[in-house]
């Protein structure tokens, strides 16, 4: 008898430690009108919800996409996007789903899910083409799948550190991320206090501390941390040599910024999108990590202005 109840007993734990962190993820907040109130930005209405955007640069310039990676805001890349308006484009960025000040829908977060907000936000604009595409990160996975799908709305294609070529996944990103359940579970249970491990207590500057506290003021959302999970199976997952090789058939002009000391994604990724497009124009920022877009803004925008002249 005792053993029957000491097994129900630990039963009954094992199930409330497994439920625990989903309870917690339900718990969170999500995203409302007080922290939406006051932000520079704007938000349309979106088919699969509200998408928080903003616009850098002359209104009559060359109208160029720029989409911030897996785990950060908008405003990762906003020093980017303010260096290509000084530079005559346009600029439109915007935060993915589950990201930022937009909302954190349902859904697999593959190559359709954010293709379907971009084409969205295409509309809402009344976006045609001559379009420069460019992405961070993930974002430069889904700048490329949408350029390889939409050819005749691409100008030009500009990538950095972008995903898609390859990738050096840490061992619990890998088991999350391969393993159903379990790797739920760990995600759920883990993966915040990993991302707070990686914000450094003492940033360099005022724009990367402002970043950090986006970064961590997401962690306590609702809806982020099944979307970096889902995003990582599903985007993520993708290896786009197929459409980097499209991409040189067609004469769509590709560049790209790579980080020297990018633990993320290695540096080998120079020689493999070489090899897919040999018209790809590329550039390196050394000493820069993965987070290149916020840490070396200047430094990355000299890099492209290099690529551009090549």
């Amino acid at each position: 008898m005792l053993g029957w109840v000491i097994a129900v007993a630990a039963s009954v734990v094992l199930v409330i430690a497994f439920v625990w962190p989903f309870v917690v993820e339900r718990r969170r907040p999500a995203i409302g009108a007080t922290e939406r109130h006051g932000a520079p930005g704007e938000f349309a209405a979106l088919s699969q919800g509200v998408t928080y955007y903003r616009w850098f640069g002359p209104r009559r310039g060359r109208v160029t996409i720029l989409i911030p990676g897996l785990t950060t805001p908008m405003i990762a890349v906003e020093n980017v996007a303010e260096g290509l308006g000084e530079m005559g484009y346009r600029v439109l960025t915007y935060d993915l789903y589950g990201r930022g000040l937009s909302d954190a829908p349902k859904g697999r977060q593959d190559r359709a899910f954010f293709l379907r907000q971009l084409v969205d936000l295409f509309a809402y604009h009344g976006l045609r083409d001559e379009i420069t595409i460019a992405g961070y990160s993930m974002g430069g996975s889904i700048a490329t799948a949408f350029a390889a799908e939409n050819p005749h709305f691409v100008r030009r294609v500009m990538l950095f550190a972008p995903g898609g070529i390859i990738v050096r996944p840490s061992l619990f990103s890998r088991i999350c991320t391969r393993v159903p359940v379990l790797g739920d579970w760990l995600h759920a249970v883990f993966a915040k206090r990993r991302f707070l491990r990686g914000i450094p207590e003492r940033p360099i500057n005022a724009h990367v501390a402002d970043v950090y506290r986006a970064q961590a003021k997401v962690l306590e959302r609702r809806g982020y941390l099944p979307a970096v999970l889902s995003s990582r199976r599903g985007m993520l997952a993708e290896m786009q040599e197929k459409e980097h090789r499209q991409l040189g058939r067609q004469g769509i002009p590709v560049v790209a910024v790579w980080a020297g000391d990018d633990s993320v994604i290695p540096l080998r990724g120079v020689g493999l999108l070489g090899l897919w497009n040999r018209n790809a124009r590329q550039e390196v920022v050394n000493g820069a990590s993965h987070d290149l877009p916020y840490t070396h803004s200047d430094r990355v925008l000299a890099a492209l202005k290099i690529a551009l002249r090549n």
